[in-house]
């Protein structure tokens, strides 16, 4: 048995993941690299130098594919997150099929595939989806663990596989096979598996506008930075113009890429790539009509805790954008313009003498280009100043430069909320709490816009994850986003409102 692997090589180990398999581990899991680094060196009988020096140079014979196998957890379900499935039957396919040309076919990528129950499910969906038998399905299927690619050939699964598939499903597309239940082979013919390295480039696998749906789910949260920069530009170059792509839950484009529409339907999120590099048009909620009906008087609201936040958002200060992406340094707030000094209008804020603040920010220079943040500083004093129609335009220039800013859909989403709007207010909150999963203001007022509405059980999920946010976010956040009130304030509302509506502070 070799020696116990130091610091120094679970580094060298950890960096070379990163390099050679795209997955990247936090210092907390370097207990578990430690156990998979000394599973290796016992097999191959090698000292720890001469296979880390390996790992890095060339990946040794096989051992990216070993590595898999120790590093990737493959369980998975069935039509997981259905929600995205249904977006997919009802909003994506019809609009692809509908711009497909010929060759009449239908491309669809799973990538990182697992033990192929979310090809399979794609390929259930596609079949009951495209009634136009002259189209023909192709779904690719890839993932880096030969083992689970061995499992999915086989289409061979245990009912706890199927608990989310509904039951007609079940029973059109499945047969009993002993205990398990096996897949129809009409199903398992439209599937092509094979073994692939989502962080290196495959020009085979990625070749340019190939792919019509693209699934990627809870795979880019384990790629370091850089890869996960560079798998987004593959799979943007590989979809056709107009193509779709689904991420997890837990990951979002925003920081990663500008290539893409964000769409909200279903109660999921997904991407419609770009055409042609256009610019972002100003966002309007798929769910939501284009046209907005006529402005009302604000909802008065008997309730002590609810009308002091939504008193304290009235008084927003100015928002400050959250890192691109993880392990990144926040940019400034608001970067200093050669001929013009921001923090006179933020001293000016901090006071509550808005309007002098909205006199400084527009009597600045007019830039080359708009500045994203001087925006949201003016959209958020028009908001505090009461023009809520004037914030939402500017919110709405801002999200042509940057369609994926949270602190514009938090703007619009008080605008909406000033102006009786509750619905529209609620999806620009659910909108900038995807974006920015730290963002604790709008889960605050989801939970409260929750509450009133009389659903308990949302209020207490939004107002729990919440209280989590407030209890760690930033200092200098808290002060901007606020509006007057400090950390301790905004803990105690929040704790209040959960206690109200059943829930453990």
């Amino acid at each position: 048995m070799n020696a116990q692997p130091t610091r120094l090589d679970l580094e060298r180990f950890r960096t070379a993941i990163v390099s050679r398999v795209g997955l990247q581990f936090d210092d907390a899991k370097l207990g578990f690299l430690g156990e998979v680094l000394q599973r290796r060196l016992d097999k191959l009988g090698q000292p720890s130098d001469t296979y880390l020096r390996g790992v890095e140079r060339d990946g040794l014979n096989g051992e990216v594919n070993a590595l898999a196998r120790e590093l990737t957890v493959g369980e998975t379900y069935f039509f997981r997150n259905i929600e995205q499935f249904r977006a997919l039957r009802e909003i994506v396919l019809p609009e692809r099929l509908h711009s497909a040309p010929a060759p009449r076919t239908l491309r669809l990528l799973s990538a990182g595939c697992a033990s192929g129950e979310e090809p399979y499910t794609l390929a259930i969906v596609a079949r009951e989806a495209v009634a136009d038998t002259s189209f023909e399905v192709a779904i690719r299927a890839v993932d880096l663990n030969p083992a689970v690619l061995e499992k999915a050939a086989s289409a061979r699964y245990a009912p706890w596989a199927l608990r989310e598939t509904p039951p007609d499903i079940q029973r059109k597309w499945f047969h009993p096979d002993g205990r398990d239940l096996r897949l129809d082979e009409s199903i398992r013919s439209a599937v092509r598996f094979e073994l692939g390295n989502l962080a290196s480039h495959d020009p085979e696998l990625w070749l340019p506008a190939t792919y019509d749906v693209i699934f990627c789910r809870n795979v880019l949260m384990y790629f370091s930075p850089e890869q996960m920069r560079a798998a987004i530009v593959r799979m943007a170059r590989s979809l056709a113009p107009g193509g779709f792509l689904f991420l997890g839950h837990a990951e979002t484009l925003r920081g990663v890429s500008d290539r893409f529409h964000l769409r909200h339907t279903h109660g999921t999120f997904y991407y419609e790539l770009k055409e042609g590099g256009e610019p972002s048009r100003a966002w309007m909620p798929s769910s939501l009509p284009q046209s907005r009906a006529p402005a009302q008087s604000a909802v008065v609201v008997d309730d002590e805790w609810f009308d002091a936040i939504r008193k304290a958002s009235e008084r927003v200060a100015a928002l400050m954008p959250s890192p691109s992406v993880a392990n990144e340094p926040a940019a400034p707030s608001l970067p200093a313009a050669p001929f013009w000094d921001p923090a006179p209008a933020l001293d000016l804020l901090r006071q509550e003498r808005f309007a002098e603040a909205l006199v400084h920010v527009r009597a600045g220079p007019a830039p080359d280009k708009p500045d994203p943040d001087v925006l949201l500083l003016e959209a958020a004093l028009l908001a505090h100043s009461g023009q809520a129609a004037a914030a939402e335009e500017v919110c709405q220039r801002l999200l042509k430069i940057d369609e994926f800013n949270a602190g514009a859909h938090y703007v619009l989403a008080l605008c909406r909320e000033q102006s009786g709007h509750q619905d529209g207010a609620g999806e620009h909150y659910r909108v900038a709490a995807y974006l920015d999963p730290q963002f604790a203001m709008p889960r605050l007022h989801l939970g409260l816009l929750a509450r009133h509405a009389g659903d308990r059980d949302a209020a207490r999920r939004e107002l729990a994850q919440a209280l989590l946010l407030l209890k760690r976010e930033d200092a200098s956040r808290l002060l901007l986003f606020g509006g007057g009130f400090g950390r301790e304030a905004l803990v105690t509302l929040c704790r209040s409102a959960l206690v109200e509506c059943g829930g453990r502070p």
